[in-house]
């Protein structure tokens, strides 16, 4: 057995199929729990954030509350996936749940945004992990053609959440608070460490090989990242986009994503290995994943907060109004997995899938106050209809590009990407959203109205407040929201059109159908972006492209081919037989 299929889960000697089977299906509702505790937090929090903003005083720090999430989710994620392929992904799960516990205990206590925000980057330092090492055990035990139906199920538990979120934190909201959503992850936490424990498989220390971790490479990764989140949040908002802070933030960001590329080369274990780029599939799949976080974050996160402030319903119904979309979106994403899973073949439905949401992003710009509410949820079921045809499978064609020991690698570079676009999208609409509400307020309403709403004015807008207000006050600060957020949605049609097109050009490669590889030959043609079925003209091609390379990624693999080609006669492990 070689050191890398060393490195993967192996099941207990002896298990029949039918035991395995089981055994599978355990851990992967044990990682659904996971999936489901992460993703429901996100859901549960958006109909609460207007209230929540506005009794601690900070709707001017609104976007943080969401941004600073997926900022530290973002940051972790290639470093959770690298340690987890090096080390295992029991520990850092564990890890990663703990430190979301946390962020929900202090969330729950909270006296002041400041101490809000905290919260949420704790919940973000863990969701990053919860995310990516789900994917990647799921990807340790499940051949990518099976995966297909899990991949599916997966963006049903996202759906599923997408709407019991919203509907358990309008209730708690209205009934016992805003607190109680960050008290709720507490059962589910626990659930999802006994599930950890207990059921994922664990890969004992002396079976450990010691390892350079890219502190470095890391760092870089990091700050970059940070540098241009924090752009986007300031840029048009505290700052002009053409002050020296926003400036001297993104050639920041550009500095450090050149100093970067060399660092990783030179790396023995990069955190980001640059062979990954030579991957088509991997390539396309990015900017594709790129373009779609912005377009689908920069829309959804604010829409339970439009529909409570312009169209006047409650948190609950707000919840209620979301289910088109994240019904749609269970149902197409668990048909359309069981249909990859079948039939093999996915580009049709991730290139649909991105028009699909591009239209629905069209469609949802053209809403106004007088927009019949079963109008706005058919533009909804659109959205959904696009998300689960397309999301969760551009995370399958990455980890069908790769070998299983480098999926945690490969799965969280390209969510890293997401998240990236995520991120920015949110931040861009927040700011947006923010300074176009501010501004529109001002100049709409009159001074001596404006001075008698309360010492913080806007800052302190709830739906129970506006809903409160005579005319024509109520009247324009309605308006004020539609007109700050509705026509940010056009100007992300471009980006789900850009996803399309960039995925109309990825190759369709058969999906694997079995677990069992040849290491070296994996990494070769993951580094070299060849096609998974060898033939004689495409095994000349790798040789050739091997000896193109050069540095750490070279050595590594010119000595796993040597080993692999001269393995030790009559040798064989322990309770198996020898390789042939």
């Amino acid at each position: 057995m070689s050191t890398e299929e060393k490195k993967l889960p192996q099941p207990p000697v002896g298990e029949t199929k039918q035991e395995s089977k089981n055994r599978i299906r355990a851990m992967f509702m044990g990682l659904v729990i996971v999936m489901l505790m992460s993703s429901l937090n996100q859901t549960i929090l958006a109909p609460s954030l207007p209230t929540i903003v506005g009794e601690l005083h900070g709707v001017e720090h609104m976007s943080w509350v969401i941004t600073i999430f997926i900022l530290l989710s973002t940051i972790t994620m290639p470093v959770y996936g690298k340690l987890s392929d090096q080390f295992g992904r029991k520990p850092f799960l564990i890890f990663a749940i703990v430190a979301f516990i946390a962020g929900s205990i202090v969330g729950a206590l909270a006296q002041s945004m400041n101490w809000m925000i905290f919260a949420r980057a704790l919940q973000g330092l863990g969701g990053g992990g919860l995310m990516i090492l789900s994917q990647a055990v799921i990807a340790d035990v499940i051949p990518p053609r099976a995966r297909g139906r899990y991949m599916g199920i997966i963006g049903g538990v996202f759906a599923f959440s997408s709407v019991a979120g919203p509907l358990i934190g309008g209730w708690i909201t209205e009934g016992p608070g805003w607190r109680w959503p960050f008290w709720l992850n507490l059962p589910l936490a626990i659930l999802s460490i006994l599930a950890v424990i207990f059921l994922l498989p664990h890969r004992p220390f002396h079976e450990r090989e010691k390892h350079s971790i890219d502190y470095l490479g890391s760092l870089i990764l990091m700050v970059g990242t940070s540098a241009l989140v924090l752009a986007t949040i300031w840029g048009g908002n505290q700052y002009e986009w053409s002050s020296p802070q926003i400036i001297g933030l993104l050639i920041f960001s550009v500095v450090a994503a050149l100093v970067f590329i060399p660092v990783e080369n030179r790396a023995a274990e990069p955190i980001m290995p640059m062979y990954l780029f030579k991957n088509r599939n991997f390539l396309l799949t990015l900017g594709a994943s790129l373009a779609l976080g912005v377009a689908m974050f920069g829309a959804v996160e604010y829409i339970p907060t439009y529909l409570q402030m312009a169209l006047g319903v409650s948190a609950t119904v707000a919840g209620l109004l979301m289910i088109p979309m994240m019904g749609v979106m269970l149902v197409v994403s668990i048909v359309t997995g069981r249909v990859v899973s079948k039939t093999g073949r996915y580009k049709r439905y991730v290139t649909s899938g991105t028009a699909i949401v591009a239209l629905g992003l069209f469609l949802l710009s053209t809403v106004t106050v007088e927009t019949p509410t079963w109008l706005f949820c058919m533009h909804l079921a659109v959205m959904g209809a696009g998300l689960g045809m397309s999301m969760q499978f551009l995370t399958l064609i990455v980890q069908n590009a790769f070998p299983v020991s480098m999926v945690g690698t490969a799965t969280a570079s390209n969510n890293f990407f997401r998240q990236v676009g995520a991120t920015v999208g949110a931040s861009l609409v927040g700011g947006l959203f923010t300074s176009r509400l501010t501004s529109l307020i001002s100049e709409r309403m009159p001074q001596q109205a404006l001075q008698s709403s309360g010492s913080h004015a806007s800052s302190s807008l709830t739906p129970e407040l506006v809903a409160s207000l005579p005319e024509p006050v109520h009247g324009i600060i309605v308006n004020a929201y539609n007109d700050a957020l509705i026509p940010l949605f056009l100007y992300l049609v471009p980006l789900g059109l850009a996803s399309t097109l960039i995925l109309f050009f990825i190759r369709e490669d058969a999906l694997a159908t079995t677990l069992e590889t040849e290491p070296a030959v994996d990494i070769a043609r993951a580094a070299t972006g060849a096609m998974p079925v060898i033939t004689p003209e495409m095994a000349a091609k790798d040789a050739q492209d091997l000896k193109s390379m050069r540095g750490p990624t070279r050595r590594m693999i010119a000595e796993s081919l040597s080993s692999e080609a001269s393995p030790e006669v009559g040798s064989s492990d322990a309770g198996g037989s020898p390789r042939s």
